[in-house]
């Protein structure tokens, strides 16, 4: 069985992008639109030139799209620093996406909770 080495390599650099990122959000972005987000995930293109990185929201819908516009005001500077903190020949360009997936999970959990609650019920009213 053949191992694509390239792939695993990506998915390295992607998970390396992603640490550098969130500890730099953290510590370095001083942009208050930014809040409270969470670097979900990144995926790095076949030639490292671009890095899609997924983020959520801990301060709710409501501020995604300030916070993507502080994201992409402060993307230069978060590119320069990651170029610095990881060797790369090139530092891929930043593209943030918001991440949904977390309050799609949050909003399914909700309507199953909500369901388990009405079967409940409907059990308790039978045995009367």
């Amino acid at each position: 069985m053949t191992v694509n080495k390239g792939f695993a390599r990506r998915d390295r650099i992607a998970e390396q992008v992603r640490r550098e990122l969130a500890e730099l959000i953290r510590a370095e972005v001083k942009d208050p639109r930014i809040g409270m987000i969470s670097i979900t995930g990144v995926e790095v293109s076949a030639d490292y030139a671009h890095a899609r990185v997924f983020f959520s929201s801990m301060s709710g819908r409501e501020h995604v799209d300030s916070a993507l516009a502080g994201l992409q005001r402060a993307a230069g500077f978060l590119r320069r620093e990651l170029g610095r903190r990881i060797t790369l020949h090139n530092t891929p360009q930043l593209r943030f996406i918001f991440d949904e997936s977390l309050e799609r999970g949050a909003d399914l959990s909700r309507l199953i909770h909500e369901a388990v609650s009405i079967s409940d019920a409907s059990d308790s009213t039978k045995d009367v």
